[in-house]
């Protein structure tokens, strides 16, 4: 028994001078696959279709002509997207832009393009149901485009505009044609009312990206129509209740996430392969403003596109006049009135 006790409290104190170290915690170690998969998830190649547009936007100088039967059968979205390389290549124009247009199209960017009224009129036209447009430093674009876009995109609610000194004047002068109002009719009957617009100006323009608007302008647009914000912020919780659309992002261009995949050496070209200079400069970065002769011609056609629905108006009020008095002084006006109840009585009576 003492030999036992003995050996247990040896066991005992060799216990006490062993001094165990707690075993470290591993370490999860990174397997090759894990460190292989993030490497391809960081160089993801482009997609087929990525590189295919990138060979068309590289040589979309040397097609342009004939852009119209290359992309007869092109989806509405592949033709968008060049679209946007044209604007970015400096290729974008009247004739491009309509041989690409799509009714699907929801945005569209024209900003410092060489596009005209006539192209705008076009598109507005074919693209009814556009939701955002860029039209900033566009110096071939004026108040009749915009008027014209305002009356065919009832659907219209971000627009984006100024920038050069021609561009602006264009906003300043388009101010009034923004906002919504009630034209003053004078028809006999409601009937009559149904094939006459009552109303004018956009009707769903919710958001205005304007940098450089003066105060005036400003002011009266918060005044008689403050539905329609003016450079929206982006907040967290939004914009009086409203989520800010990324179209109004005045950082970002607004076909931004079209062309997300392609390679930027699309677009980017070299001075030397660049189309050659225009003979009269279209570039709205440093130009003079407007003479005399073109702002009394801009302020004709904007009082002639106002007053266009007046005289329409009067002219149906002077043919419904010529007609009563024509009913009222003709003996055979009269006579072909009282044979005709004449035979409905006779009729009726039978």
């Amino acid at each position: 028994m003492e030999k036992g006790k003995s050996a247990a409290n040896e066991i005992a104190s060799s216990l006490e001078d062993l001094h165990l170290k707690s075993r470290p915690k591993s370490t999860p170690v990174a397997s090759p696959f894990d460190s292989f998969a993030f490497s391809l998830k960081k160089t993801k190649p482009p997609s087929l279709v990525n590189l295919c547009l990138g060979i068309l936007g590289r040589y979309l100088e040397d097609i342009i002509a004939d852009i119209s039967e290359i992309a007869a059968g092109f989806p509405p979205d592949i033709k968008l997207v060049l679209v946007a390389i044209a604007r970015r290549r400096q290729l974008l124009n009247d004739d491009v832009l309509i041989s690409l247009a799509e009714v699907s199209w929801k945005i569209l960017d024209l900003s410092g393009s060489d596009v005209t009224d006539f192209g705008l009129r076009k598109v507005a036209e074919i693209c009814i149901d556009l939701r955002a447009i860029d039209i900033s430093n566009c110096g071939k674009i004026t108040v009749a485009g915009v008027s014209e876009l305002i009356y065919h995109c009832q659907s219209l609610e971000t627009l984006r505009c100024g920038g050069c000194p021609r561009s602006e004047i264009t906003a300043r002068q388009c101010v009034s044609i923004l906002k919504p109002k009630l034209n003053h009719v004078e028809e006999d009957s409601w009937e009559e009312l149904e094939n006459v617009d009552i109303g004018s100006g956009s009707q769903s323009l919710c958001w205005l990206v304007w940098p450089k608007i003066d105060d005036d302008s400003k002011e009266s647009l918060a005044v008689e129509c403050p539905r329609i914000v003016v450079n929206p912020q982006p907040l967290p919780l939004g914009f009086r209740g409203l989520q800010v659309p990324k179209e109004t992002l005045a950082n970002k261009a607004l076909d931004h996430f079209i062309i997300d995949g392609i390679d930027p050496k699309t677009w980017a070209v070299s001075g030397a392969t660049r189309r050659p200079p225009a003979p009269a400069p279209t570039a709205c970065d440093d130009t003079p403003e407007l003479s005399m002769a073109e702002r009394f011609r801009l302020a004709f056609l904007e009082r002639d596109a106002r007053l266009a629905p007046k005289r329409a108006k009067n002219a149906r009020q002077h043919r419904r006049r010529a007609e009563r008095e024509y009913l009222m002084n003709s003996s055979s006006a009269k006579s072909i009135i009282l044979a005709s109840q004449a035979s409905k009585f006779l009729h009726n009576k039978s």
